[in-house]
């Protein structure tokens, strides 16, 4: 199995992380501050053209959970336990999880999830069992 794609953009105490394998393109980024993400730019997130505050507003409400970040001196990553695991049904997109998750893949391989995980429910994807976006090419409806 492929190993995943992580991406890292420093701007001084705050890195961006986005992992492209996650993303479901739902552009929520690029919308909210296009000064920041443009699909089109080397590189194609510039974190120091907004504040810490923007970005991590707009970290905060990617649907897929592709994007997150770290601040200097604080742990990555830690969801507290009495946290609970919701789901939510996109209207015409993915199924999206809240949480820590744990899913093992069909070679048993284990992989941790945090924070948003989205799953396919259009059965288009190339990322089974993940969402990557082709519910929006297909006009899936659902």
């Amino acid at each position: 199995m492929e190993s995943e794609i992580v991406k890292e953009y420093e701007n001084g105490d705050m890195t961006i992380i986005w992992k492209p394998k996650t993303c479901i393109h739902a552009a929520t980024c690029v919308q909210t501050l296009p000064q920041v993400y443009d699909p089109q730019g080397k590189p194609w997130i510039k974190p120091e053209n907004a504040s810490i505050e923007e970005l991590k507003s707009q970290i905060n409400n990617c649907p897929s959970g592709a994007l997150n970040y770290r601040m200097k001196g604080e742990a990555f990553g830690e969801i507290a336990s009495d946290k609970v695991t919701s789901v939510n049904v996109k209207a015409n997109g993915p199924l999206l999880v809240h949480g820590t998750l744990l899913i093992t893949d069909q070679e048993g391989v284990a992989h941790k999830k945090d924070k948003i995980t989205a799953f396919c429910r259009c059965g288009a994807s190339e990322n089974k069992p993940y969402c990557d976006g082709k519910h929006n090419k297909i006009g899936f409806k659902g």
